[in-house]
């Protein structure tokens, strides 16, 4: 038998209020815990935590099959889990480099460096975008990097 569309039972409401007003919190003090590094600009890893930490929350909130306390020790797990591999990753360069991606230079003195464009599967258009960003008119004599969080940095070579 299918499941209710607009209601089930007034209990399924109440556990669904409870657990979110207790979950919730929860996750926003082992957030600030565990530190700023947790909601660091993204990279790779770091949205692949965030998507965790959301579907992990949800599922305690509405899924009744997840009990509040099961949810919680899951989601400090992988809280404590990125807090782990950030702490590794700042003491050790070999380590660093098998989670995180390195910056890579796209334009050079503003010469586009068409195989790293391809590579990193960046057009010409989100180039312009990045320097319109800045005020820039041209890529002329600048020279523009796509950082590990996927953002653009367009500036001028000394």
């Amino acid at each position: 038998m299918e499941p209710p569309i607009f209601f089930d039972t007034w209990s399924g409401l109440g556990r669904i209020l409870a657990t979110g007003l207790l979950a919730y919190p929860a996750v926003i003090l082992m957030l600030r815990i565990s530190g700023k590094r947790t909601l660091s600009k993204f990279n790779a890893f770091d949205f692949i935590v965030t998507i965790a930490l959301g579907s992990m929350l949800a599922s305690v909130i509405v899924t009744g099959s997840v009990p509040l306390a099961e949810g919680l020790l899951a989601l400090a797990m992988l809280i404590g889990l990125q807090y782990g591999i950030t702490w590794l990753s700042v003491r050790s360069d070999r380590f660093q480099t098998l989670i995180k991606s390195n910056p890579r230079l796209l334009v050079h003195r503003g010469i586009y460096q068409d195989r790293a464009m391809r590579d990193e599967r960046v057009t010409r258009a989100e180039i312009a975008a990045a320097l319109h960003a800045q005020g820039k008119a041209e890529v002329s004599d600048l020279s523009v990097i796509l950082e590990t969080d996927g953002s653009l940095n367009v500036f001028a070579p000394a």
